[in-house]
């Protein structure tokens, strides 16, 4: 599995400069898994675009039902009232698998200074072909801008300057354990804040106050099981196991994501084994975060240990998939051979 690349950043910066300077561009995609920052910077780029004293007057919105060469060059031909600009924005209408690409390129490239057109990319994700006219011209003529998932040290920032909002103090390691347990993007992470400060009777977050109220992510419930097999502690797995049924989680949907977890263990492993180490199996996998926590866990595991789990979840997975036999039973079975096989 070669290395993932870091998201391009170029247009994200593009967008804060011309922000920042006052000076909205003509042409923006946005597209990206952290949809809280995407709403944030649209809402930024409304309040530079839309001023005067008819603002939303100038504002069109197309849907991707509505969308066609002619609905788009009528809003693009649509003069400003009583202000400098018009802001355009359309929703979830995929460019590359549209018909008339010819006609949307020559409005692309001749779009009015007086006009902004965003294309907002929510439901759908955004796939250029490079190879085409069209992302040439989306190239020449306007900025493409990735809301990818921050880093950790941007993210955990933030969430002390939103705890901070709220009366609230948190020290930095509480706030990577937050993020650890409950993602990496800022809408999830906006509402655990939430529940934390309300939470809170003192001035001070605690692990307390974060585990009482706390929603955990599937991955975070499952890397605890992965740590009590590690323990040999069977009853300790086993009721992380009922906790996450409680949480209406299905069987196949934690034996994917403990087959993952047991995958990123053997890579682990064989990074200890190799001399590699976490910085090397984050790259492996995209983590946004060390993998310090990763490595630790691999410790306790053999390499042919590592092998063989990776391959009985494999096995597990088929006979839920083609046997008839009742899943719940064939995933606590596999629990319990994995605790005694460490």
């Amino acid at each position: 599995m070669p290395p993932k690349k870091n998201p391009d950043t170029s247009g994200f910066d593009k967008l804060k400069k011309d922000l920042s300077e006052g000076k909205p561009g003509q042409l923006y995609i946005f597209h990206g898994e952290e949809t809280y920052l995407r709403d944030h910077y649209l809402g930024r780029l409304r309040e530079a675009v839309l001023t005067g004293g008819l603002g939303e007057f100038n504002r069109h919105d197309l849907s991707a039902k509505e969308m066609s060469p002619r609905a788009l060059e009528e809003a693009v031909d649509c003069l400003p009232m009583m202000a400098e600009r018009t802001l355009i924005e359309i929703t979830d209408f995929d460019l590359f698998k549209a018909g008339e690409k010819e006609e949307y390129i020559r409005i692309l490239s001749s779009l009015p200074g007086y006009c902004c057109l965003v294309f907002v990319y929510d439901l759908i994700d955004y796939k250029p072909d490079a190879r085409t006219k069209l992302a040439q011209t989306l190239k020449q003529h306007g900025t493409a801008v990735n809301f990818a998932r921050q880093g950790q040290r941007e993210l955990a920032d933030w969430v002390r300057r939103h705890f901070k909002a709220q009366g609230k103090d948190i020290d930095m390691r509480l706030c990577e354990y937050l993020i650890e347990l409950c993602g990496d993007l800022m809408h999830g992470l906006q509402q655990e804040i939430g529940k934390a400060a309300a939470y809170a009777k003192g001035p001070k977050i605690t692990r307390e106050d974060i585990d009482a109220v706390a929603t955990p992510q599937l991955s975070a419930v499952v890397f605890r099981i992965a740590d009590a097999i590690g323990e040999k502690n069977y009853d300790r797995a086993a009721k992380i196991l009922g906790e996450l049924y409680q949480m209406q989680k299905s069987p196949y949907e934690i034996l994917a994501a403990l087959s993952k977890q047991l995958r990123q263990l053997y890579s682990a492993r064989l990074a200890l084994d190799r001399g590699k180490g976490a910085a090397w199996v984050g790259q492996l996998w995209g983590m946004r975060y060390p993998a310090d926590r990763l490595m630790t866990s691999a410790r306790r595991f053999s390499l042919p240990w590592c092998r063989n789990a990776v391959i009985r979840c494999a096995q597990t997975d088929l006979a839920m998939k083609s046997t008839g036999q009742d899943a719940k039973d064939l995933l606590t079975t596999l629990l319990l051979e994995l605790a005694n096989g460490t």
